[in-house]
């Protein structure tokens, strides 16, 4: 599961997973001395975010499908790479601001602006080898 410096697990879609691997990655950040701003906030919830879409939307909430993440912590930054089963989906256009006056009553689409004001970059892309949708934050060690 790791080498020192990367997490990595393979979970079914499930939420009752996210928990478990949001800590691990809280902790692994705990003992680098990332700020207390991005071990109760930034991370929990931008990568709690991240599973909970790979795994309700990307994987349809079938637990036969597995979401997959990737972790690479060290000193300087963070990198979390979450993903599905999925076909992926246009990062832009999907992405609404919740705080927006037709958005205010809305309670879903709230995932995706969360994680871009959370981490210092988000992005979309298909891996090549299988096809999967993966989701990518990147975080700055301030």
């Amino acid at each position: 599961m790791t080498d020192g410096k990367s997490l990595d697990f393979r979970i079914p879609s499930d939420v009752q997973y996210i928990e478990g691997v949001v800590g691990q990655v809280v902790e692994r950040c705990q003992a680098l001395a990332y700020s207390r701003r991005h071990t109760a906030l930034n991370v929990p919830v931008a990568l709690t975010e991240a599973l909970s879409n790979a795994i309700l939307r990307g994987n349809g909430d079938d637990a036969r499908r597995a979401v997959v993440v990737r972790v690479e912590i060290d000193d300087v930054q963070l990198v979390a790479e979450v993903r599905d089963e999925g076909t992926g989906f246009d990062l832009l256009a999907c992405t609404e601001d919740s705080t927006s006056a037709e958005n205010l009553h809305r309670e879903d689409g709230r995932g995706l602006f969360l994680m871009q004001k959370l981490m210092d970059r988000v992005e979309r892309y298909t891996e090549q080898a299988t096809g999967g949708n993966v989701v990518r934050l990147v975080l700055h060690r301030a």
